[in-house]
Parts: structure tokens; sequence; C-alpha cells
């Protein structure tokens, strides 16, 4: 029976290889149609109109942003228009300018810079965000995994990892992690807010990259942290990013970070010898857009319609294919933009190789994992947003294939 299964499935590979299909699921790009929704935005800026706040958008100055951007920022993570500082289009990028200030000129409590340190670590959550990690490895900083579950990273162990003064941050998505679609935990908030690091510059990188990214269901608050930071006595821990890249267009979208009000002084003054200001015309056309939170609701209540059914059709056939076999387990996620999914240990790297060859390319197994390195070589990224829903389909059937082939083979056959 078991030979049997082996050569049905794999016939079934074959079959797929022989379509010639080309199917991309590897990272988690708005599709389309979502893109379509913010066509609005190309047309909401005249020329003749870019004053607000007496502000001229086209001109020098400004360098923490529009006011009308700040304000907006502020209602959008619940926090006070002093505390946004308004960038350009990526927040990855802001998250690669704030390292790179604190390995050229330290953070606000830095005794010296980054650079000057013997050593620096940064904690990483995992599964996590790949250009997170890749972000410190491209100092030299030295990645540590912690593990994370259905509520947020391990507290005890990163309580005790920050003892060494070595250690100098942690990533974090605290929305609909990416890639496993939890949020944190008010306890696990807490626990974050009141850590006491050995390091005085010791920063927890809140990337809240997906605030108001429902798929299904309404929109759900998210308590302010920088507010939770201040009542634990430490007003300057966190500094929070977040961007309308999956809200508008990614492409040209408006990139934000919040934080303490000596955090923005401090920064400011460091980004200060760079820049000017960023793209103030880019800032003005999003807000004449997006207008305020609520109105961004409605819109994200859009992109939730034409989510939702590629996440559902990706979960139906694994309910369907995988879940009577009990060979893997994932994740439903109710935001964000992917699905995690946790083979045999041993089977994902086979996995996504297989539906290489039969050509639909995923997100590498262990990208999730700092130095791509999964120890059980059994997670695997999801990313159902951009293809069309009649590829998705497709997609979920391809992927069971191979994953069935591949655990089959891990099995021996």
């Amino acid at each position: 029976m078991k030979e049997f299964q082996y050569a049905a499935v794999k016939e079934e590979f074959e079959q797929w290889k022989a379509q010639g299909l080309s199917l991309n699921m590897d990272r988690g790009k708005p599709c389309l149609e979502q893109l379509e929704l913010s066509r609005g935005l190309l047309n909401a800026l005249d020329f003749d109109d870019c004053v607000a706040d007496g502000v001229d958008a086209r001109n020098y100055g400004e360098l923490a942003g529009m006011p009308c951007a700040r304000r907006y920022w502020a209602e959008v993570l619940d926090v006070t228009p002093e505390q946004c500082f308004v960038g350009g289009s990526s927040s990855l990028n802001m998250m690669y300018d704030l390292v790179a200030k604190a390995w050229t000129n330290g953070l606000l409590h830095s005794e010296k810079p980054w650079s000057q340190e013997e050593k620096v670590k940064f904690l990483c959550p995992v599964p996590g965000y790949d250009r997170h990690f890749r972000v410190t490895e491209s100092f030299g900083i030295e990645l540590i995994p912690v593990q994370c579950d259905g509520s947020g990273p391990d507290m005890d162990q990163v309580e005790q990892l920050v003892k060494d003064p070595q250690v100098k941050g942690i990533w974090c998505v605290p929305k609909y992690s990416n890639p496993d679609g939890f949020i944190y935990s008010s306890e696990v908030m807490d626990r974050i807010a009141s850590l006491k690091p050995a390091a005085p510059d010791f920063v927890v990188i809140w990337d809240n990259a997906y605030c108001v990214h429902e798929i299904r269901g309404g929109y759900v608050p998210f308590p302010d942290i920088l507010k939770i930071c201040a009542e634990k006595g430490n007003p300057d821990l966190v500094i929070e990013f977040a961007s309308t890249s999956k809200i508008t267009l990614p492409g040209a979208g408006m990139a934000v970070m919040a934080a303490s009000e000596a955090n923005i002084k401090h920064l400011s003054k460091l980004m200060g010898a760079q820049m000017i200001s960023c793209d103030k015309l880019n800032q003005l056309r999003q807000v004449r857009f997006l207008k305020d939170k609520a109105h961004t609701l409605e819109l994200m209540q859009k992109h939730a319609a034409i989510l939702a059914p590629r996440f559902d059709a990706f979960l139906k056939e694994l309910d369907a294919e995988i879940k009577p076999l009990n060979i893997a387990r994932w994740t439903d996620p109710k935001g964000g933009y992917f699905i995690s999914l946790y083979t045999a240990p041993g089977c994902a790297k086979r996995t996504v190789a297989l539906c290489k060859e039969a050509g639909l390319v995923m997100t590498a197994a262990g990208a999730a994992y700092p130095y791509g390195n999964d120890p059980e070589d059994s997670h695997i990224r999801i990313a159902p947003s951009f293809p069309a829903l009649k590829d998705v389909e497709m997609a979920a059937k391809v992927f069971c294939t191979c994953l069935k082939l591949a655990t089959l083979e891990k099995q021996g056959k």
C-alpha cells in the first residue's frame, strides 16, 4: 500500500511538471486588484493645492514630515503627532537607518557607537521576517533566535538574554506577526515594556507592519506600546514603525517612525545630516487620499474582501489533502499576509525544491530563521496574496502534492 501511495503521488507530481507552470508565491505582495483600490491616489493632489497647515509640500523643510501626515499616523497608531517622524516610502529603509545610526553614532542612551563595541547581538523571534534579520546581519551583528508561541516571544528567554550587555535589541512584529499571524498578548507586551536590559541603549524595534491589516472580521484595536513603556518607566525603550505599503501602493507608500519625544529629537538630529526632508508631496497625497483612520479602515475592508478568498482557497486544499494524513500543521490567520506551515522534521527544504521543479516558486525554506537555519527544517511561509485566485487554487494543489511526496521520501517511500 505504501509503495502504491508513493507511486500515485509521484505520478501526480510528474503531471504537474509536464504542464510547464509558472506560479509565484515567494513574497507577500499585494495583487493587482488591491493596487487598483488606490488608483485615486495618483489624482489626490493638485499642483496648485500643495499647502497644508501653512507648509508648502513642494519646498524644503519639515524634516519630521508634513504636520498633517504626523497627525494621520498619530491617529492610526494611537500616539501623539510629536512622537511621529514621517519618512519616505519604506519602513524597512527607516529601520535600516535606525540600525545604521546606532552603528555610526549610537542611540539616545548609547555610551558609544555600536561599531566601537567588542560585539553586538540582536534577538530574533522565530519564525520571523527574513529582511529584519538581513538588516542586522549586514552590520555583522550576531543574531540570536528566540522561540515564539501564539502570544509572542518567549519572555523567560528574552529576560534572561538581555542580562548580557552585548545584546542591544530585539525585532518584533506585534500584530499579525510575520509569518505566523498571531497577536502579542497583553502579558507579553507588559513584560517587553518592563524589560531591564544590561545594555542602556537596548532597543525594541516594533515593526507594526500589519496594524490595520485584518483579513477576516472587523478591525482589532491594538494597545499603544509607547504609552505602556512610559507607564513602566521605560519611555525610550521602543521605536515603532509602520507604513502604507500594503494600504495604498507598496512602491510609493508613506512610512513612519514613532517613539518618545526624546528619541525623536535625538534621531532627528542624526537624520538632519543626511537630508532636509523626505518626499512631502507624497506624504500630502497619501493623507488626502486616506483622510483619516476611519476611512483607512474602510479601504482595508476592501483589501480583506480580495485577500480572504485567496487565503481560504489555500487553506481549503490543505484541509482536504493534508489534514487527513496528519503530516503537517499550519496557521489560520485573521490578518497579515502569510500562512505558516510546519512539516515533519526534515521535509521543508525538499517540499520547496519539489515545488520549484513543478513550476511553483515559494519563499526559501528556513528564510524565517536567522542565517536561514531552521534547525528542524520544517517551516514554510506561504504567501497567497499576489497570484490570481485561480492560480492560488492551482498553487495549493501543486503544493499539497509536493508536500506529500517530500514526506513519503523522508519516510523512505
